[in-house]
């Protein structure tokens, strides 16, 4: 953790402090780093290169910050921490669809910032969101490797002692009356969790959380996966103009063509379906998950 702090020097651009610190401390290679930027690996290369010629020119030392100094780099320490854990929920690099010393190792970071850090919330609501996500690991794929979507997973699988655990984060940060996109995630991943079932959900609820998330986070992801909320309170037609509406930012993110092909679906327009499923295998990398997009395109081939 204190290398991670070390990293995160003020002196560098936000971005570059993250991408850095992921590179030397975390030890994701370039590649994987560059599609958590959503950018080529190129562009990616040129950042980190940028970031150490400024280190060595500006004669910055690596040294521990001060105390003093921590709350300053929080956000971005926070933001390795998260990408740490997102590249074990989706690994984009090798031939396995998840990582799970990533997540133990995410859970863990997160642990020691609540810790060292006890007046701030947003440790404690991303220790929260990496616990609630962990908590359903066991039903997270198939016996084939597959991903299995949170609509379809059984729920009798997921860890409720995690879960209980982690509202209980949320509720401290919640007490501390200053929200932030982790606690936001957070009480989303919780309304997930604490549902009996996919149908029984609290759409409404998850739609006014994405909005509060939009207010601190205005990313095209979160405006993507707020779409998913839409589709299931106004239907996939009005979900689908908001998703078409991030096609410029999201272009080459897969996940963003993977909800396209199921809006569609959902609209019988099956070739268009099937054409942003096949953009979306072309651009992702994680096993798990183009075996489940490979399955889809199969299932959408098959007679009848």
């Amino acid at each position: 953790m204190r290398l991670v702090f070390t990293c995160c020097h003020p002196a560098l651009d936000p971005d570059a402090q993250v991408a850095l610190t992921l590179r030397a401390v975390a030890g994701l290679t370039t590649a994987e780093i560059a599609r958590a930027f959503l950018v080529p690996e190129a562009t990616l290369a040129k950042r980190l290169t940028r970031a150490k010629q400024k280190i060595a020119r500006a004669g910055i030392p690596y040294r521990a910050p001060e105390p003093a100094e921590l709350t300053d780099r929080l956000e971005q320490v926070l933001r390795v921490v998260y990408l740490v854990f997102n590249e074990g929920c989706f690994t984009t690099g090798g031939d396995v669809g998840v990582r799970r010393e990533l997540v133990d190792d995410a859970e863990w970071l997160a642990g020691l910032l609540a810790q060292s850090l006890p007046g701030e919330p947003e440790p404690l609501g991303l220790l929260a969101l990496v616990r609630l996500h962990a908590a359903r690991w066991a039903a997270r794929l198939d016996h084939d490797g597959r991903l299995v979507p949170l609509a379809e997973q059984d729920r009798s699988r997921w860890d409720t002692g995690r879960i209980h655990s982690a509202v209980t984060l949320i509720e401290r940060a919640a007490a501390m009356r200053r929200p932030g996109p982790y606690q936001i995630e957070a009480a989303i991943a919780a309304v997930h969790c604490e549902a009996p079932s996919w149908q029984a959900t609290d759409w409404p609820q998850l739609l006014t959380l994405y909005d509060m998330l939009l207010t601190v986070d205005p990313s095209p992801i979160v405006r993507l996966n707020r779409a998913v909320v839409v589709r299931q309170i106004d239907g996939p037609a009005a979900a689908l103009a908001q998703v078409d509406a991030l096609a410029d930012s999201l272009g080459r993110y897969h996940l963003f063509h993977a909800a396209r092909a199921s809006l569609l679906r959902d609209l019988g327009r099956t070739d268009d379906a099937r054409q942003a499923d096949q953009q979306a295998l072309l651009l992702t990398t994680n096993p798990a998950e183009r075996s489940l997009l490979t399955a889809r395109l199969h299932g959408a081939e098959s007679p009848g």
